[in-house]
C-alpha cells in the first residue's frame, strides 16, 4: 500500500546524529530524522532533537567558571602542593555537563547556524547552508488542513530506528568522528491507523497544540520525521510515544513472587499538520500543500 509513498518520501527524509561529549569524557550519539522543505534548503525536524544544543548552552558557564577557577588555583605561586590539591577536590563539578555537540544533518557539507523552534509543538526549523538543492529530487507536500482525515485512515511513519552509532572526539580539531561502519543508514516505515486527535493543554499560559494520534507507536530514531498516507501527503510529524493503561493487571511469577504486570498500548503522537502549516507560515518558509479536495 505504501511502496510508491514511500519511495516519494525518503526523497527528501534524511537521519541527523547528534552526538555529544559530556564532562567526564564520555561521548554518546543519537540518532532523529528531519525532512527538507524547499529548494532554499529549509528543513523541519522536532523541537526535541535540539534538547542536547540547548543543554550544552546552558551548561557554557557552569564549565566555564569551572575551568576558570581551576586555572586560578593552579596558578597561586603561594600555593604548595598539598593546599593546591585540598582546593581543587573543593571545586564542584556535574559529570554530565554537556562539553561538546555536534548535528550531522545527513552530509559533512551543510550546517545550520541558526533555527526557529516552538517546544510545545515541538516543531523546529533552519536552513543548510550551503546546500545543493539538485541533491534532492522531491520535496513533501503536507495535506491540506481544510481536508479531513477519516478514523481508520492508514497512515505510515518513516524514520531511522535500530541503528546504533558511536563516535569519537578529538580535542585538537574539535570535531566528532563517526564510527566505521555507521553508514549508511537503514530507514524503517512502520504503519498504523489513525485512531483520533489529541490536543495538549499548557495549564500555565492556556496554549494549546493538535497532534494526531495512530495506533502503532513511534520509534527511537523517527523523531521528527513524516507521517503520511498512502498517496505521500504528510499529515504529521512524528514527536512522541504515549503509553496508555489497559486498566487491567494479570499476576505474573517472578522467582518466589508475585508480582503485577501493569499492561499499556503504546500509540505514537505526531505534530498536527494544522500546526505544521502555521508554524511555518508564521516563519515565512515556503513549502507545498495538497489542493483542497
Amino acid at each position: 500500500m505504501f511502496s510508491a509513498a514511500l519511495e516519494k518520501v525518503s526523497r527528501y527524509t534524511h537521519p541527523v546524529v547528534v552526538s555529544c561529549r559530556s564532562f567526564n569524557g564520555n561521548v554518546e550519539c543519537s540518532v532523529g530524522t528531519f525532512i527538507i522543505l524547499n529548494e532554499e534548503g529549509w528543513i523541519l525536524t522536532s523541537a526535541h532533537i535540539l534538547g542536547v544544543l540547548t543543554a550544552a548552552n546552558a551548561h557554557q558557564k557552569a564549565v566555564s567558571d569551572y575551568e576558570n577557577r581551576k586555572t586560578e588555583i593552579e596558578q597561586q605561586a603561594n600555593l604548595n602542593s598539598k593546599e593546591r590539591k585540598r582546593l581543587l577536590r573543593k571545586l564542584t563539578f556535574n559529570e554530565k555537563w554537556i562539553t561538546n555537540c555536534s548535528y550531522w544533518w545527513a552530509t559533512d557539507r551543510a550546517t545550520i547556524r541558526v533555527f526557529v523552534h516552538d517546544n510545545f509543538k515541538d516543531l523546529a526549523a533552519g536552513r543548510l547552508e550551503p546546500f545543493d538543492s539538485k541533491s534532492v529530487t522531491a520535496y513533501p507536500v503536507f495535506m491540506n488542513p481544510k481536508n479531513e482525515l477519516l478514523t481508520g485512515t492508514s497512515l505510515c511513519r518513516l524514520g531511522f530506528p535500530f541503528h546504533k552509532i558511536e563516535a569519537s572526539y578529538d580535542g585538537a580539531t574539535d570535531r566528532f568522528q563517526l564510527a566505521p561502519g555507521s553508514l549508511p543508514f537503514p530507514r524503517f516505515p512502520i504503519d498504523g491507523i489513525y485512531t483520533r486527535n489529541a490536543v495538549l493543554r499548557d495549564e500555565k499560559s492556556g496554549k494549546e497544540a493538535k497532534f494526531l494520534e495512530t495506533s502503532s507507536p513511534g520509534l527511537r530514531g523517527q523523531s521528527g520525521g513524516p507521517i503520511f498516507d498512502a498517496e505521500g501527503n504528510i499529515w504529521a510529524l512524528q514527536s512522541r510515544t504515549k503509553h496508555l493503561p489497559l486498566g487491567f493487571s494479570p499476576k505474573v511469577k517472578r522467582g518466589d513472587k508475585e508480582v503485577e504486570e501493569h499492561q499499556f498500548i503504546n500509540v505514537g503522537l505526531g505534530t498536527h499538520v494544522e500546526e505544521i502549516v502555521s508554524f511555518l507560515t508564521q516563519h515565512n518558509i515556503r513549502f507545498k500543500v495538497s489542493p483542497d479536495s
